[in-house]
């Protein structure tokens, strides 16, 4: 079992960076497939990041691709959201999100634990 707590979040500017961590309790975190999910107000969650066991394959959503990039270090059970070139669309609250099942990774059901969340809000 993991338990996800992230923190990072915050309010910067267009254009600005930011980078969320996702760090998790227990011991077996390099057995768990992780993601980064966001729902921004009035809309569904969805996914924007995953990463494999061992960190070797990443997905991203296309809203995000060339401006996020997700890792992991194993060592520290933290997994990572590095943001750049933010807009106000990325404006959400973010989770970490982990599974020791197979599946696709953007399969919001496919996740056995979930984090609180951490707010991001990029103003214009």
């Amino acid at each position: 079992q993991v338990q996800p707590v992230e923190s990072g979040g915050g309010l910067v500017q267009t254009g600005d960076s930011l980078r969320l961590s996702c760090a998790t309790s227990g011991r077996t975190f390099s057995s768990y497939k992780m993601a980064w999910f966001r729902q921004a107000p009035g809309k569904e969650r969805e996914f924007v990041a995953g990463i494999s066991r061992s960190g070797g394959t990443t997905y991203y959503a296309d809203s995000v691709k060339g401006r996020f990039t997700i890792s992991r270090d194993n060592a520290k059970n933290t997994v990572y959201l590095q943001m750049n070139s933010l807009k106000p669309e990325d404006t959400a609250v973010y989770c970490c999100a982990a599974t020791s099942r197979a599946g696709s990774y953007a399969n919001t059901f496919g996740y056995d634990y979930w984090g609180q969340g951490t707010q991001v809000t990029v103003s214009s």
